[in-house]
């Protein structure tokens, strides 16, 4: 053999262990994971739809992984300050976020500058439950049905006020649809999350709302508020006797909102990988199964690769319902 022969084989020799040390180091991430507590970080106030995914399926996950979980509610500009800084965390898995569709996919579109990019600086990890919408109303609002309550929106233009968990919300949007589609006009109050929302619909203080409907179905129950239409494209078996939008007249209303789990781009695959394994056993648990099914809650629990994908295909969709509707951030 040359010798060029024999340097040229040195150096494929070198390659070749090198490229074989690196393997092992590359799976490596998640054998002492996790070795302290994880920060997960919801981008709304306690007591909405986010929130209500979030903390049972912490607790399950903290059992599971025998180190704690801790939820930290951070609001603000419709999930981005959370959302940012979870981004700009570091990539090791201590720090991951649970956000809505407005998170994950409106705010790319109805933002300006939204201090983040999901695709390119957050790592999906799963999707975890998903729920349509619900038109509610005060107990004592004049409107009994969809129609009663577009003829009074169009008679009294200006003075419906509608309240959203937020400015790029799915109900915002929501909202903003249903006034294209009915051409009528409401006055919407945002509120910094979900719950002070129903809060003010309860009290009479706002005339309605498009509300995660997993979130109110107690309240609805419980004569506390009106519910006139589902934005699903079926009746929710929950409340049944709640027609949807698509048979109540509105031929192409169909909403889901849902929420999702991410991690700061760059964390290591196997990390990800653990973190569905775990969210997705307790997702599926008959516990958490049954207690999201009566909320009204589906299960979802897709792949990272599937809950990616989907992202994508939902900022899309409502990049382009916000430039249709003109929606700005109020």
């Amino acid at each position: 053999m040359s010798a060029s022969d024999r340097v040229s084989w040195s150096k494929f020799f070198i390659l070749f262990i090198s490229i074989i040390l690196l393997i092992p180091a590359d799976h490596s991430h998640a054998q002492n994971y996790p070795n302290k507590p994880i920060k997960l970080v919801v981008p709304f106030p306690p007591g909405g739809p986010t929130d209500i995914v979030a903390r049972p399926l912490a607790q399950m996950m903290g059992d599971s992984m025998k180190q704690s979980v801790i939820v930290e509610n951070k609001g603000g500009a419709g999930g981005s300050v959370a959302a940012d800084m979870v981004a700009k965390s570091p990539p090791d898995g201590y720090t991951i976020m649970v956000g809505s569709i407005g998170t994950f996919a409106i705010n790319m579109g109805l933002y300006k500058n939204p201090r983040y990019d999901v695709m390119r600086d957050l790592e999906a990890i799963t999707v975890a439950v998903s729920t349509p919408n619900v038109l509610i109303t005060p107990p004592q609002f004049p409107a009994n049905n969809l129609k009663e309550f577009i003829d009074y929106a169009r008679k009294n233009p200006g003075k419906v006020s509608y309240g959203s968990s937020g400015s790029g919300s799915s109900d915002h949007l929501s909202a903003e649809m249903f006034k294209i589609q009915t051409q009528s006009f409401g006055v919407h109050i945002p509120y910094r999350g979900g719950a002070a929302a129903q809060t003010d619909i309860m009290a009479g203080n706002i005339e309605a709302s498009f509300q995660n409907f997993g979130t109110v179905v107690p309240y609805i129950r419980a004569g506390k508020m009106k519910a006139l239409a589902v934005t699903s494209k079926n009746r929710m078996p929950q409340l049944p006797q709640v027609p949807t939008m698509i048979e109540s007249g509105l031929a192409d209303f169909d909403v889901t909102s849902w929420q999702a789990f991410a991690a700061p781009k760059g964390t290591p695959k196997d990390i990800i990988a653990k973190l569905h394994a775990d969210m997705a056993k307790g997702l599926r648990s008959p516990e958490l199964t049954q207690r999201f099914n009566a909320q009204g809650f589906d299960i979802v629990a897709n792949t990272p690769a599937e809950a990616s994908a989907f992202f994508k295909q939902e900022i899309d969709r409502w990049t382009a319902v916000v430039k249709q509707s003109g929606a700005t951030v109020d």
